[in-house]
């Protein structure tokens, strides 16, 4: 028997460094944006169908579900977007150390934290 092995496999134990926390949150991200893709280019379609859908579609954005339901969609595509330069600045060689791939994470949770609070602003 190999002793090798990892003992304790309980995924809510282990503690993943702030690095891993950015990446599945750039791709949960990624996911969220392409299922809204579906909804925004139907919400699209029906306010240039007609000028009663525009104004059913006005109406609706006014709701405070729709109006959550936008914050988060704003939400994903500004952390997306953040997350996105980080890894272009990454290509482009810096920050790929252990050190600079924690910075550039915590770098990227507090920028992102600051503009979707301001694009929530901005909304409501």
């Amino acid at each position: 028997m190999n002793s090798q092995r990892p003992v304790n496999l309980d995924l809510r134990t282990i503690k993943l460094p702030v690095t891993a926390y950015t990446s599945i949150l750039h791709r949960i991200s990624g996911v969220i944006l392409f299922v809204s893709l579906a909804i925004m280019l139907y919400a699209l379609d029906k306010s240039l169908s007609s000028e009663e859908g525009f104004g059913q579609v006005k109406a609706c954005l006014t709701s405070p579900l729709a109006k959550l339901v936008i914050w988060g969609i704003l939400s994903a595509l500004l952390y997306h977007l953040v997350a996105g330069v980080r890894h272009l600045i990454m290509d482009m060689g810096i920050g790929e150390t252990l050190e600079g791939g924690k910075l550039g994470s915590k770098i990227v949770i507090a920028v992102s934290v600051v503009v979707i609070v301001l694009a929530g602003v901005w909304i409501w």
